[in-house]
């Protein structure tokens, strides 16, 4: 059960950020009302939300999870693939010490992203992407080895429709996994019931579970009558914006 989640609002040069969609730019205001609604659910869902300020440093800031991993053993600080994000570390440093007594980091020549870790219970999918590369995943590979957890890594970089392992792959708990269809039937996740994603909602794989909820992207019918369907309480979110900037719900928010 998740007890906190830390949480930043984008900055007004949000749309400066970095994207590899054309889906046009994103409404600051739009974001805003998104990014508060996407809180409100957290709350919903029984969080306590730590809400740091806006960072104008970086457009990206917003999408925390690519900072760090958080488990119950420990914390790892991420080095992330792209240049112009790697100072979002430290300035979620000292919030994350306030939960964590020691911080693990990421270190060169290992990159590293937290969209491209799936935790699946005590088991680690670790995607080896154009931002997480071979070094940086063998690095979060032998801390969580050392705590006791086990991993996977997974080479995404051939598959030109997700940026991040997560865009195409949650845990929803119960042994089972979200997969879309360039993922579903790739060898690592044998053993796991898999959940489809329809080619056209692709987008909506990148859901959350966040205790007795499975936070989804709005827009996605299909989806979320299959995640009813197999007993799952929904929470149909608006992310518009965020999906202009490459983003996506798990994205905007550290929880643990």
């Amino acid at each position: 059960m998740f007890q906190y989640a830390i949480v930043r609002p984008p900055g007004a040069n949000f749309a400066e950020g970095l994207t590899t969609v054309d889906l046009g730019e994103p409404v600051y205001a739009k974001a805003l009302e998104q990014h508060l609604r996407y809180c409100e659910a957290l709350r919903q869902c029984g969080l306590t939300l730590t809400e740091l300020e806006p960072d104008s440093r970086y457009p990206d800031s917003t999408f925390v999870e690519d900072t760090a991993i958080l488990t119950e053993r420990g914390a790892i600080l991420t080095r992330p693939g792209a240049l112009s994000r790697e100072g979002e570390v430290t300035s979620i440093q000292a919030t994350l010490a306030q939960f964590y007594p020691a911080l693990y980091t990421i270190t060169a020549p290992g990159t590293l992203d937290g969209g491209d870790i799936c935790e699946a219970d005590d088991h680690f999918f670790i995607g080896v992407s154009e931002r997480t590369n071979e070094a940086g995943a063998q690095q979060l590979a032998g801390f969580l080895s050392q705590v006791g957890y086990t991993s996977t890594c997974v080479d995404i970089r051939g598959i030109k429709d997700i940026l991040h392992l997560k865009s195409g792959i949650a845990y929803p708990g119960d042994n089972r996994l979200i997969l879309i269809d360039s993922l579903a039937d790739r060898p690592e996740f044998r053993g796991y019931e898999i959940v489809p994603v329809a080619p056209e909602e692709n987008y909506a794989a990148n859901c959350v579970r966040v205790n007795d909820y499975v936070l989804i992207a709005a827009g996605f019918p299909k989806f979320k009558t299959a995640l009813q369907n197999l007993g799952y309480r929904c929470i149909a979110l608006d992310m518009s914006e965020f999906q202009k900037m490459d983003g996506g719900l798990s994205c905007l928010s550290l929880r643990f």
